[in-house]
């Protein structure tokens, strides 16, 4: 999908723009433009970016490549290009896998342009939608609409965040009372989520950082502190991804702990029922020889004198167990 809305100063908004029409406006350096390319194929970027814009081939390339790119800002001659990532709340599923989606935003002296695809969509449209009914958003520059957009990008870290601390506390208890295999590959996906999660934040609070405090020509000064509180939204999300690495760290060393205590117990169990055994072997052994010439043997009573001797072994190794508290 590929959405356009111009807002001049003065005069009424336009809609669906060709790409001549968005170069003109581009070329003037008035209004407020906002192209919008929303999970569209690459000859339809590359047609808006290049006709339309013209932008530089290396950024255009960065938007239709499918590797992974990590979050920068590179500062080309007449415009910032931006790339951040993008995750939904939604995207958590119950192993914990995080789908996360590049966002690239270009930002001019009266033009955005944003190339979104997956996760990254959901908060282009929430605001497209609040600009049809709040004009607050547009009044005040390309600058505060490219920080209006990737605000809103951060906030839908908020949801994930908390869904992997519920996620977190849950497996925390379930280590203790019910360590099974599965909840092993659940502590794993939730290491691997966190890991990924942490892997594209900490790129992004340099590139924030770069924004709020470089001088740069597309962002006003009046606008640059809402670029600092980006930063800070940043840092918070990161503070909050790390406690949650070691919380999971921690829940991984609570349920190793766990299993290496019941092997314990299960090998306690077993070495003291071969402890017990071993007497009652020997002499089983004893009584069970062929040799000729040994008087227990006649015995007619011999064979309950054996069964009570087991007894008498067994009773009292328990006890001398039970007194050594190893029971």
């Amino acid at each position: 999908m590929i959405r356009s809305i111009y807002c001049p100063g003065q005069g009424e908004r336009r809609q669906d723009l060709d790409p001549q029409e968005i170069r003109a406006i581009a070329q003037s350096g008035e209004g407020l433009l906002w192209v919008s390319l929303e999970d569209a194929n690459d000859t339809e970027v590359v047609g808006i970016l290049q006709t339309g814009f013209r932008f530089h081939p290396l950024a255009v390339n960065d938007c239709i490549n499918d590797l992974y790119q990590a979050p920068k800002v590179d500062i080309f001659d007449d415009c910032l290009f931006i790339i951040t990532h993008a995750v939904n709340a939604p995207s958590v599923d119950e192993e914990a896998v995080l789908h996360t989606a590049e966002f690239n935003l270009f930002l001019g002296a009266n033009y955005v342009v944003t190339v979104a695809a997956g996760a990254a969509v959901t908060a282009v449209r929430d605001l497209w939608e609040r600009m049809a009914v709040d004009d607050r958003h547009v009044e005040r520059g390309p600058d505060y609409l490219a920080y209006m957009i990737l605000d809103a990008q951060l906030l839908a870290y908020m949801p994930v965040l908390e869904e992997l601390d519920r996620q977190a506390d849950e497996v925390s208890d379930l280590a203790i009372s019910d360590p099974t295999p599965q909840l092993l590959r659940r502590i794993q996906g939730l290491k691997h989520g966190i890991l990924h999660l942490r892997r594209i934040i900490a790129p992004q609070r340099e590139v924030m950082n770069r924004l709020s405090r470089d001088d740069l020509s597309q962002i006003t000064d009046r606008h640059r502190i809402y670029f600092r509180d980006l930063y800070d939204h940043v840092v918070r999300v990161q503070d909050l991804s790390e406690s949650l690495r070691e919380m999971v760290i921690d829940n991984l060393d609570t349920y190793l702990t766990t299993m290496a205590n019941r092997t314990n117990e299960i090998m306690k169990a077993l070495a003291l029922v071969s402890t017990i055994f071993l007497p009652l072997t020997f002499v089983a052994g004893v009584y069970g020889m062929n040799f000729e010439h040994m008087p227990e043997l006649k015995w007619h009573t011999g064979y309950y004198m054996t069964w009570v001797i087991f007894a008498l072994i067994v009773t009292g190794m328990l006890l001398l167990f039970r007194r050594r508290r190893w029971l």
